[in-house]
């Protein structure tokens, strides 16, 4: 890393009581864990902290809890149970553990979110956090880029405070992708809303040879450049932020020449492909046409680095999921440098079975998208010092 940010393997935890921040934010249905990516991920950092001699806290969320109406569905006590069954050894669960945390080599606390002052960042539930902990880790790359009390508020309010190598590792590939990358490069951004991604696309025009656009993104696009777009999803209100994209010299961001349209969207809606200029009033534009990927083919073929975020039609849809999957194998095939994040296209991934061709899965969704667009992040401005 280029910032002189204090990092966890760098620091003697000999006794330490050392309170990690991690993700282990796993889906869970009827009590069972039906994921354990993130909590996998996490064991090295944990196994770190041990062998340097610490006394290990664990903390995370766990989905969107509301704290007034707490019935403990959202509980991390069956997350306990599965870390302690992977590292084999016992993980002490921690209920009430902002009255004090038992001696343990690990405990794991309950949810965060539980907390009314954890989204706000109130001061006092920071500090408490803070006062339980000798050094403060924040090794959660995918809660990164909020300012909640876990996050942000405890690690300044710690007497010693750093990251871990989750997070490190992250900042450290993104930064390959973003400040030094093999050229060409291009960014396939796929997605609802151009509203959530604007600023993400407006960074990488400054850096990227060529942009993908997909999903509703591209559809916006699409209005700023004059075309019947019919039902589809879209944007108004950004359709003049994207004809300025589209006017800017030096980056590439073509458009589909031809389109997937259903009269609905739903999984018996009948796919058909027209132009781009045959899309009329009650059709909804779900995917790109095969014309369109062989162009955006051709874009991928020729760069040496991917950014990837978002798929380019309904995937979910088995209809209007080829442009999608098309992509995906030219992703698979490039020998380039080549990252993903988010929850969608990891999703993307997983299905079309491309994992091993990834050079890198990023663990966040909305600390990627922010990582990408402005080149840091909340804790590392914070630790920077």
């Amino acid at each position: 890393m280029t910032m002189q940010i204090p990092l966890m393997q760098d620091l003697d935890l000999q006794g330490l009581r050392t309170m990690i921040r991690l993700d282990l934010n796993v889906p869970i249905k009827e009590g069972v864990i039906t994921s354990d990516a993130r909590i996998r991920a996490a064991i090295p950092t944990i196994e770190m902290a041990l062998d340097k001699g610490a006394r290990v806290i664990l903390l995370s969320h766990l989905g969107r809890p509301d704290p007034d109406a707490l019935d403990g569905s959202f509980s991390l006590e069956p997350v306990a149970k599965h870390l302690g069954d992977l590292m084999g050894r016992s993980v002490n669960f921690c209920i009430d553990w902002l009255d004090g945390i038992p001696e343990n080599d690990i405990t794991l606390c309950e949810n965060t979110r539980y907390f009314k002052g954890e989204k706000s960042n109130d001061d006092s539930l920071a500090n408490k956090m803070a006062s339980l902990c000798d050094v403060f880790v924040m090794d959660a790359f995918g809660a990164s880029h909020r300012k909640h009390a876990s996050t942000y508020g405890a690690a300044k309010a710690s007497s010693q405070a750093c990251i871990g190598p989750l997070l490190n590792r992250e900042v450290e590939v993104l930064s390959q992708a973003l400040v030094n990358p093999d050229k060409p490069l291009v960014a396939v951004i796929g997605g609802a809303k151009v509203s959530s991604k604007l600023g993400v696309i407006e960074s990488l025009s400054k850096i990227c040879d060529h942009i993908i656009v997909g999903g509703g993104i591209a559809n916006t696009f699409l209005m700023a450049s004059g075309f019947e777009i019919g039902q589809s999803l879209s944007e108004s209100d950004m359709v003049e932020p994207a004809r300025q994209i589209l006017d800017l010299k030096g980056v590439n961001v073509p458009l589909p020449v031809d389109v997937i349209t259903g009269k609905e969207f739903s999984s018996d809606a009948e796919a058909e492909i027209k132009a781009i200029d045959q899309v009329v009033g009650d059709d909804l534009i779900l995917d790109i046409g095969p014309e369109t990927a062989m162009i955006y083919k051709d874009v991928i073929d020729q760069c040496r680095t991917i950014i990837w975020n978002g798929p380019v039609g309904v995937f979910e849809f088995e209809q209007f999921s080829e442009g999608t999957r098309f992509l995906s194998a030219a992703i698979e095939s490039n020998p380039g440098f080549k990252i993903v994040g988010g929850g969608d296209t990891v999703a993307v991934v997983e299905k079309y079975q491309i994992t091993d061709s990834i050079s890198y899965i990023s663990t966040g969704g909305g600390a990627f998208l922010e990582f990408v667009k402005s080149g840091t992040l909340p804790i590392l401005d914070l630790l920077k010092g």
